[in-house]
Parts: C-alpha cells; structure tokens; sequence
C-alpha cells in the first residue's frame, strides 16, 4: 500500500491547546489595494504572530512592520486565557513589488529577518505608536511569564522610534506604568487590560485612555505617557464596571452596567483647559441597543448589586503586606426582604484562579438573580485587580487559602444578616469548578446543592492529559514549581498533586452536584470531571451530568450557554427552595 493512500493524519504537529486544534501556523500577508497584489512577510517560519501595525515612517524610505511574535519551535503549552508564554515585538521590512523595490534601491531578500525589539523584556504585546510617530508603546505580563502565574499585573513601556533609521534591537525600555505590588486603599492596584484601541490617544498626542481592572469594577484610565501619571477617569464613586469602546480626539465613548443594570452607552469630553489631568464629564447616550422587553426591566429593577470588602482571617506576618488586605465579594440580591426572610443564596466562583469576577451585567448570572436568588460572587485572594502580592499569595496554596477565603466570604454576609446559613448553594466553573468541588468536601454540610462547569477535580489526572500541565505545577507548588516542571511527574509529585484536589475529599461528599462538561475541553478534558462524578455515584451521591459535544472550556455556544444555565437553575430550585 502507497503513503499516499493511508487513513491516518501523518507527522503529529504540536498546537497551541485550548481552541486552536486543527489551526494553521499564522502568517503575515501585505495587500496593495491598488494593484491587488499580495505579498509574503518573509522571516517569519519560528515564530506563531499576530497584533500586526505599521510602523511610521518618513516619504521615500523604507516601510516596516511591527508585530508581536511568540516561538513556535519549541513545546507548545496552551495559550488561551494564558499571559505567561514568552512573546516579544518584532520588526521586519514590508514586502514591496520588484518595482517598488527598484523605486526604495532595496534588495528584495536585504532585511528579510525580522529584528527583535525587545530582547530586554520576557513579554510584549499590543504594540501601539504615538501620533508624533516617535514612541512605541506596548504592554508587558513579565511578571505572568516569569512567575509563571498565567495572568498578572501588567506594566507599560515605551521605547524610541526613529522614522528616520532602522528598527534596532537594542533600544532602551522605559518603564511609564511599572508593576504595582501592593496599592494603597484605595489607590490604583495597576494594570489589568485585555485590549487597546487602535488609536487610544487623546488630541495632545501624549495621553493614552485604556480599560483596566480596579478591584472587583473595570475602570477606564488615563496614562500620560511622558510622566507615567495614572488617572481614573470613570466615575470614581460608582460600583458599576465602565468599559471603553471608541476615542476620537477627546471624545469617549464607553460602555457601563452592573450585576443588575443592562449596558449602557455613555458619552464622556476631556473637561478643562488641558487633558494632562484628564478628568471626564459623562452623559448619558440613548440606546435601542440594550433595551429589554418589559418583564426582564421589571425583574432587574427589583435587584441591587453591591461590592463588600471581607477582612482576610488570621493575618499573618508570614504573609506579604498586599496579602494581608481584604478581598472583595459583588453581592447581589432583592431591594426587600419578604418577611424578613432572606432569599438563597448562590455563591458565583471564577476560574484561573487569576481571574476576576466584574461587577458588570452578565445575562447568565441575572437570570439566575431573578428566578428568586441572592449572589454572592467572590473574588478570593489570587484575583486580578488587587495588585501583585495579594495575586501571587496563592500559587502553592490552591485548595486552602482560596478555599477559607470563601469560607470567610459566606461567613461575612452570614453575619450581615444577608444570607440564611441553611439555604447556601455554590457554582463554579475551571478553578471556580475546583473550589466547589473542594468546598463540598471540606465543609460537607455547608451546602445544599452545587454547580459546576468544566472543574478541576483531579491534578494527578490534569498534569498529563491538559494542555497546561505547567499550570498543576505553578498552581501546586507556587515558585518552585517552575524549577520542578517536567512531562514525567515522580510519584513524590503525583502524591502532592493528589493531597492538593478535590478528588482526596471526596469520601466526605454528600451534596447533589450537576456536572456540565464540554466534550472538546483541552484545558480541563472531560475525563476529569467524569472520573469525580463517577466516584460520587459509587457512594450513591446525587450526581447529574449534561455533555456538550460540541462545546470546549467555555461552554459559551448560545445554546450551551442557554441550556446550562437554565439547567442549573432546575437544579438549585430542586434543591434549595
């Protein structure tokens, strides 16, 4: 039989995990929009790409690409959701036609390499020139690739661009925004942004605006590039989340909700005679975008939101300054008691862990407020938006410190007169998925039913079938766990895995649990929520379970999302009235 005639695929090629199974290697193209002509960016063979911008230049000179580049001949670990693989900008000249080649007096192979700008930085990203053309921006997850922690507190930094020259790879770096470790109350915890604008200048040339985490609210920024000054320009007194859409000269259009109020659209003017301060004045936009039918406006202006600070238990000199704050729960609930009973609770967790839970409008999550449930949605130490100490106080004490500090969270509204002890439920999916499975482990009688999506039940198990083993270890082992990374986990290794899961509690189990796995999840495969929810019908634990075929991690198909959520809500009215 011919090679060519087999069934099988051929040379196994690596991906990059979660979502990107079956991709190709992406490429860099240049299209003339006159001639139609399309040519390769060559250079690029080692390098997985993307967040392409043109560089400024001057007329009759050479024109160049900048893009962030990150390696690709090496082990891939998956990327999605994950700031801590190493990237970098780069810099190549644009291809030109052979008569545009003879116009510039270039050689179509000169410059073909494309050069490293940041060779002084573990990570680079969302490169972005100034209007004068004479500053590269970008932001940087060092701290994320370093610690291996998958996401961090970003910094931002400049670095000179002369359109008159050639890129070059050992320009200085300046730090504008570096890495806050432990704000002030109240003061800015650093950066958390997961996109630019194109253009994010304001008309003096200077000042960036940006969306950033600020504690359990998304904020909107101002950064003077020159002095590094960081404002907040959203409204400071507001619990709601803003988020930026456009900018045009000085004018912003963002986006602002709560758990219990639907996104609206908001326009915001630069006021004063200068916008080096860059303080806004809002107003209020009409929108058909957002409009709900009668019922659903009915049912949410009966619900309120607030953000409640929880003091972190047994403070310890043990512990970094940053990590010794409290933390921050989002609760929501009804304007009025009914007898002055209070209504069940739902306790909302994220994954990551370094993740972060907005006070922000999420359809899922105010359905189930107005089926008749209070929330409480904790954003326990380890969470973005707090700056970097209270963040990296978790890594090697998964399944203890994030588990108490839900504890303390139920435990603080409980003595707020909030929630009825005897009606408590919880749901979370990935890291939140592992917190909940631990919590009905470690606190069986806590809980009348549970929720999860996605859950990391098993280390053990994740290590060798994710496509983030480095996360177990980073996760497990905290600083160390960098150093101690292998594909081959020693049984030393396997056993703390275990001792870290939920999966070693699980004997104590006796809540009714619904489980809701995607079938093509690479970052928490299926078999790991299956193998738990097998071990508790062993026991003769309620156990239900609902597959998506088609559905990864997220869960976040329409339908799934529809299905699941309604799903959870059937459940937790069947077991917490």
């Amino acid at each position: 039989m011919e090679c060519g005639s087999w069934k099988g695929q051929g040379d196994w090629e690596e991906d990059w995990g979660e979502t990107y199974p079956g991709k190709r290697e992406p490429a860099i193209f240049v299209l003339n929009v006159n001639s139609g002509e399309v040519h390769p960016v060559e250079g690029t063979n080692k390098l997985s790409v993307g967040q392409v911008v043109w560089a400024p230049a001057s007329r009759g000179l050479q024109q160049y690409l900048v893009f962030v580049g990150w390696p690709s001949d090496t082990r891939k670990l998956g990327i999605k959701y994950c700031y801590n693989r190493p990237c970098a900008l780069y810099a190549v000249r644009a291809p030109f036609s052979k008569s545009e080649d003879r116009e510039h007096g270039t050689n179509a192979i000169e410059e073909a390499s494309p050069v490293k700008l940041t060779e002084r930085i573990s990570s680079a990203f969302f490169p972005r020139f100034s209007p004068d053309g004479k500053a590269l921006m970008f932001l940087s997850a060092k701290c994320s690739v370093d610690t291996w922690a998958h996401s961090a507190t970003q910094s931002l930094h400049r670095v000179d661009w002369s359109i008159d020259g050639k890129p070059t790879a050992d320009a200085d770096i300046v730090d504008v925004v570096p890495v806050v470790m432990c704000p002030e109350d109240g003061c800015f915890p650093g950066l958390y942004s997961v996109k630019l604008l194109s253009k994010p200048w304001l008309s003096d040339g200077y000042t960036m605006i940006l969306s950033s985490v600020w504690g359990s609210t998304e904020v909107i920024l101002s950064v003077n590039m020159s002095s590094g000054k960081v404002s907040r320009i959203s409204p400071g007194n507001s619990s709601f989340s803003w988020s930026l859409l456009a900018l045009d000269g000085d004018n912003i259009i963002a986006v602002s909700s709560s758990p219990s109020d639907v996104p609206e659209i908001k326009y915001g003017s630069i006021v004063g005679n200068s916008s080096a301060d860059a303080l806004a004045s809002w107003q209020d936009i009409s929108s058909p975008i957002y409009r709900c039918s009668e019922k659903v406006t009915s049912l949410l202006s009966s619900r309120q939101s607030i953000i409640i600070k929880i003091p972190v238990r047994n403070i310890t000199e043990n512990l970094t300054a940053g990590a010794n704050k409290p933390y921050e729960s989002v609760f929501v609930s009804s304007k009025r008691k009914s007898n002055d009973l209070c209504d069940p609770l739902i306790v909302v967790l994220h994954g990551g862990p370094h993740f972060i839970s907005l006070s922000s409008f999420s359809k899922s999550l105010a359905f189930l407020s107005s089926i008749g449930y209070s929330l409480l949605i904790v954003n326990y130490r380890g969470s973005l938006g707090f700056g970097e100490e209270a963040l990296q106080s978790l890594p090697g004490k998964i399944g203890s410190q994030d588990v108490n500090d839900v504890l303390a969270a139920i435990d603080h509204v409980i003595d707020m007169g909030l929630a009825d002890p005897s009606k408590i439920t919880v749901l979370g999916g990935s890291h939140g998925g592992f917190l909940t499975t631990h919590l009905l482990g470690q606190a069986p009688d806590k809980f009348a039913a549970a929720a999860t999506r996605n859950p990391v039940c098993s280390l053990p198990l994740m290590v060798g079938t994710a496509d983030i083993p480095d996360w177990c270890y980073s996760e497990t082992f905290g600083h160390l766990g960098k150093s101690m990374y292998t594909e081959a986990p020693s049984s030393e290794h396997l056993a703390v895995f275990h001792s870290k899961s939920p999966i070693a509690h699980i004997s104590k189990v006796k809540t009714p649990i619904l489980f809701l796995l995607g079938a093509k999840d690479l970052r928490v495969p299926i078999c790991i929520g299956l193998q738990y929810a097998r071990a508790l019908k062993e026991k003769g634990t309620e156990v239900k379970v609902l597959v998506f075929p088609e559905d990864n991690h997220a869960i976040d198909r329409p339908q799934s999302d529809f299905e699941s959520f309604l799903n959870i809500g059937v459940w937790f009215k069947k077991h917490c009235k």
